[in-house]
């Protein structure tokens, strides 16, 4: 699926970039995954329809825009998506507070690099 200028991959269900895996009304990110440079909705669908590889982020890209709002299309930077209280600042659609938890998937944390 195609959202604005970005290709995004997976077991997408709508058109904001929710998945088979995380469809609430606020699932509405997709993430641009180290290993491939690919978005997708979760880890879960890269898992099952990426790479074949993982890698997260590390700390010292943090400005390399990696998010991908499925509402407006905008593209957050890793450090812009982390410090946005789970809100995107382009057209402030909430995103899921619960994606804090898992965030170790995606990015390597400050303070191990």
């Amino acid at each position: 699926m195609k959202k604005y200028s970005q290709e995004v991959q997976g077991l997408l269900v709508d058109d904001e970039t929710r998945c088979v895996h995380y469809s609430t009304e606020n699932d509405r990110i997709a993430i641009k995954f180290y290993c491939c440079k690919i978005y997708y909705p979760c880890h879960l669908c890269h898992e099952e329809t990426g790479c074949g590889h993982h890698a997260v982020w590390p700390a010292s890209q943090s400005n390399k825009k990696a998010i991908l709002c499925g509402s407006c299309g905008h593209e957050l930077t890793i450090t812009e998506y982390l410090q946005s209280d789970y809100q995107c600042p382009s057209c402030m659609a909430d995103f899921n507070p619960g994606c804090g938890l898992h965030k170790e998937l995606y990015f390597e944390n400050e303070a191990s690099s």
